[in-house]
């Protein structure tokens, strides 16, 4: 799946976090179903730790704040000691090829969060890919929520 498809993304706010609020602390975790190509956005101040057999893994992603500078910093799991090198590598690609997408569907689906913090479209976007494996193991910027606000790939279509 490449092309948002709005209808596909199911957003749930998971209390205190609202639409609007905080910044600090505001965790996103994204999961994606195969059997029926819904994607699951979940928003709150903790990741959705609920497991369902139909995800593939999920994309986690929060709000830092550093040196008085907001980032997006997210993270997947690519592989541990459960997975070989040649299936991290697949896993590795999967992601890589999937990961704008998932950007995609946590900055729409987090949209009316930009009205009072408009500032945040311009912070940068980092994600880790967490591996045993070196050369899986690394940190990627992926720019910002802005351009993926303005990203061309969403189908707005009704279905």
């Amino acid at each position: 799946m490449s092309i948002l498809v709005p209808s596909k993304l199911l957003t749930a706010f998971l209390p205190p976090v609202t639409a609007f609020r905080p910044v600090e602390g505001r965790k996103y975790t994204l999961k994606y179903s195969d059997s029926t190509g819904q994607l699951f956005l979940t928003i709150g101040s903790n990741y959705d730790g609920g497991t369902n057999q139909s995800f593939r893994d999920e994309v986690l992603a929060e709000w830092v704040h550093r040196m008085g500078e907001y980032s997006l910093v997210g993270r997947v799991h690519v592989s541990g000691d459960e997975f070989d090198k040649n299936y991290a590598k697949i896993r590795y690609a999967i992601f890589q090829k999937d990961i704008n997408l998932a950007l995609q569907a946590m900055v729409y689906g987090d949209q009316a969060f930009y009205t009072n913090f408009p500032w945040l479209l311009d912070a940068p976007i980092y994600i880790r890919f967490e591996s045993v494996f070196p050369e899986f193991n690394q940190v990627l910027y992926y720019g910002t929520p802005r351009q993926f606000m303005a990203s061309r790939s969403i189908k707005e279509t009704i279905q």
